[in-house]
């Protein structure tokens, strides 16, 4: 059984730890895998890296099973954070997998939604996204309680041996818009809630945006261990993070200018990434963060150790380097007042909010929520009692038809059965999110727009957080919690489930 030196460094001993990210490439074997292999090697013999991260078909693109590496690398006795993603894999798989990393003892996990699935085996792959992130991290806490099997199924209710997995999860604090920003910031609270044990960003070099989550988590009182994300980009990279084509990684154009710059030098700009990096692992030691997650293309096990020590020696003046950070997006938010003496935030929120206008057809929506559909609402009796007549009759299929009519035209209803539409604003995350999540935004859209139609489609929760907003009930985004959607509903009138208590929020008379 390999150590957790990550665990132990992080939780027991509470000392800064350094994670190494490893991508693994399209084929079993090859110098790609060989290459990556001894890095891994050599990251463990060096002794300065506490785990080796493995990236889980990063970038939407098929790739060598991270589950395959990680035990190998656990057989060299480091045990591994496994990125697991949602976009590939239905529950029943997912929980499948689960047991096979607890059984060959790997116990780290990033748990993230996943980048959206491209092109494979001749076209683009179908995503699954049966589970989003939340609901992936309050699986793995069931598992952890050894309680294993709904209680509803064949056999239900009995208990399995518990699982030991740490959990992690992301987010992305470098969002131009405050319907983004909040966005990710409520997320983020609730997975604190379903049981992430560490947090780690994404890519960015905005200081005062890794300064911002913490505060905000420390105002929420999320007693979560954060680790920054520390991507030491080289020129192609950070030419294609500044195009956007990488979702919720952020190169500004003033800091691709610099890049670009520092590429016409004889080492193409290498002496200038490393040291950057080392001064920005330094900056989040200063702030308050407990990791770093180093990561980039092609660089070598040497240059992460130097990068590793540099860091110790700017550390003694991290304030200096604070500056060297700032790198704002155009008209981009930020949730708290900046302070002028350190470069970083006071503890003062931004009150240069957005003020949405109310829309004729959101009001209607919810007019009928509230005089129909809340339980107390004057026709939520009335409703029941017809919904009850309705169940087996001979005009249960008509009228269901005539209701996926109805909804289609104003949410473009795909019959789920289990509505979520009182939720979310009244918007529909089967047919309005690429990915169909329930409890939040993934951390892909860029200036508003999704990651999978940018220009085209504007994010689903960027949509109701200003719906939201217009009754100042945004904050709502980071409370409850939707159970995935249950297939057995599927094709059968949401409303009669509502009202008969068969969908997830189960209200009856």
């Amino acid at each position: 059984m390999s150590t957790n030196r990550f665990k132990e460094i992080l939780f027991e001993k509470k000392e800064f730890v350094y994670t190494l990210e490893l991508v693994p490439g399209r084929g079993a074997r090859g110098k790609v895998l060989e290459d990556t292999m001894r890095m891994a090697e050599k990251a463990i013999q060096g002794g300065k890296i506490h785990s080796l991260s493995i990236t889980d078909n990063a970038g939407g693109h098929p790739a060598l099973f991270p589950n395959v590496l990680g035990r190998e690398i656990c057989g060299m006795g480091m045990n591994p954070i496994i990125h697991f993603t949602c976009k590939d894999k239905n529950r029943n798989q997912i929980e499948s997998i689960l047991y096979a990393l607890d059984r060959i003892g790997i116990e780290n996990l990033l748990v993230m939604t996943g980048d959206y699935p491209l092109y494979g085996f001749e076209g683009k792959a179908k995503p699954v996204y049966d589970l989003d992130s939340i609901q992936l991290l309050h699986l793995i806490k069931t598992m952890n309680e050894g309680k294993c099997i709904d209680g509803k199924a064949p056999g239900g209710g009995a208990e399995c041996p518990p699982t030991r997995f740490l959990k992690g999860c992301a987010v992305s604090p470098f969002k131009m818009q405050e319907a983004e920003v909040l966005a990710q910031y409520f997320k983020l609270c609730k997975k604190a809630k379903a049981g992430a044990d560490f947090v780690i960003t994404q890519v960015g070099y905005d200081a005062r945006k890794f300064d911002e989550v913490l505060r905000f988590m420390r105002q929420q009182g999320i007693q979560v261990p954060i680790i920054g994300n520390v991507y030491i980009l080289n020129r192609p990279v950070a030419r294609v993070m500044n195009k956007g084509d990488v979702p919720g990684c952020v190169v500004t154009d003033a800091l691709y200018r610099i890049i670009e710059e520092e590429s016409k030098a004889p080492d193409k700009g290498k002496a200038a990434r490393l040291t950057r990096a080392a001064k920005l692992i330094a900056v989040l030691k200063g702030i308050g963060y407990r990791g770093v997650h180093i990561g980039g293309p092609n660089i070598k096990y040497e240059d992460v150790e130097w990068v590793i020590g540099k860091s110790k020696e700017f550390s003694v003046n991290w304030q200096d380097w604070v500056r060297e950070f700032f790198f704002p997006q155009e008209n981009g938010f930020y949730f708290f007042m900046e302070d002028s003496k350190t470069g970083l935030n006071t503890d003062v929120p931004n009150f240069k909010r957005i003020h949405p206008r109310k829309k004729w057809g959101y009001r209607m929506m919810r007019f009928l929520h509230h005089f129909v559909f809340l339980s107390g609402a004057p026709l939520f009796k009335t409703a029941c009692r017809f919904f009850r007549n309705l169940d087996g009759s001979r005009v249960e299929i008509p009228f269901t038809e005539l209701e996926y009519w109805i909804k289609f035209a104003s949410s473009r209803c795909q019959r789920c059965g289990d509505c979520t539409l009182s939720e979310l604003a009244f918007l529909c995350p089967q047919s309005q999110c690429a990915k169909f999540l329930l409890n939040g935004q993934c951390g892909g859209s860029r200036e508003g727009w999704c990651e999978v139609f940018p220009g085209k489609k504007k994010c689903i929760y960027v949509r109701a957080y200003q719906r939201l907003k217009t009754y100042g009930e945004e904050e709502s985004m980071k409370d409850g919690y939707i159970p995935p959607r249950n297939w057995d509903l599927n094709g059968i009138s949401s409303w009669a489930n509502y009202f008969l208590g068969r969908d997830h929020q189960g209200i009856t008379q």
